[in-house]
C-alpha cells in the first residue's frame, strides 16, 4: 500500500539459519535523508547487517547505483520527551489508540511518524526514531517472519533491541510465524525497558 501511495515501501531479505537471523538487507527505494523530507529523485537507501558485524547503509536511488556503505547506529538518547517514534500508517495493521496510550505512559510525548513497511526499522537503525511499536488490533494475529527478520537484525546490529510486546526475544524457530511472540517493540536500547513496562501497563500483561 505504501508503494501504491508513492510513499514508503521496502524490499526485505533475510537469511535465517537454525532459527538465528544471520544476514538482513533492506532496500527502501523511496526513503529520503530525513523522515521530515519529501521523497524526490534522490531518495532511496539500502541497509545491510551481518550478525556480529554491525549495520551499514548507503544511498541507493531506485534508478541509481549503490553508494558507499557507512556504519549506522541507533540514537543514544535516553530522554523520552525528545524522542520520536514511528508506527504503521494503516489502522488495520496497528492499534493507534493503544499505541498513543503506551507512548503517553512512557512519556514519549512527540507526534508519531507513520510510514509503511520495514522502512520503520530503518529509521530506528539510523537513529531518526527511537521506537517502533507493532500492535495488531487482533490479539490472535501471528506476525510473519518475512515482515520482521531483516529489519530486526538491522536494528540489533545498529545497537538497538527488538523483542515482542512482553520483552521476549523474537523466536524464528517456529516456521513462517512468530507463534511464540505477540507484537513487536524495536527501540534504540536506552528506552527499551521503559517502553516494555508502559506496554505491560496499558495492555495488562
Amino acid at each position: 500500500k505504501g508503494f501504491l501511495r508513492k510513499e514508503q515501501y521496502a524490499i526485505a531479505l533475510a537469511l535465517i539459519v537454525d532459527g538465528e537471523v544471520q544476514l538482513g538487507v533492506l532496500g527502501c527505494p523511496n526513503l529520503p535523508d530525513s523522515m521530515d523530507a519529501t521523497p524526490d529523485e534522490t531518495a532511496g537507501y539500502a541497509f545491510v547487517a551481518v550478525k556480529g558485524e554491525g549495520a551499514q547503509a548507503a544511498r541507493m536511488p531506485a534508478d541509481g547505483e549503490l553508494g558507499e556503505l557507512a556504519t549506522i547506529t541507533v540514537s543514544p538518547t535516553d530522554d523520552p520527551a525528545s524522542a520520536r517514534r514511528c508506527e504503521s500508517v494503516e489502522s488495520g495493521h496497528a492499534s493507534h489508540d493503544e499505541m498513543a496510550q503506551i507512548a503517553e505512559k512512557a512519556q514519549m510525548t512527540g507526534e508519531p511518524v507513520r510510514l509503511d513497511s520495514q522502512a520503520k526499522y530503518a529509521t530506528v537503525a539510523r537513529g531518526e526514531s527511537v521506537a517502533y511499536l507493532r500492535l495488531s488490533p487482533d490479539a490472535k494475529y501471528t506476525e510473519k517472519i518475512w515482515d520482521h527478520a531483516a529489519g530486526a537484525i538491522v536494528v540489533t546490529e545498529a545497537g538497538g533491541i527488538v523483542t515482542d510486546l512482553m520483552g521476549k526475544p523474537l523466536d524464528f524457530t517456529q516456521g513462517r510465524g512468530l507463534v511464540n511472540n505477540r507484537g513487536i517493540i524495536a527501540t534504540n536500547a536506552a528506552l527499551h525497558d521503559r517502553v516494555v513496562r508502559a506496554t505491560a501497563d496499558v495492555l495488562g500483561f
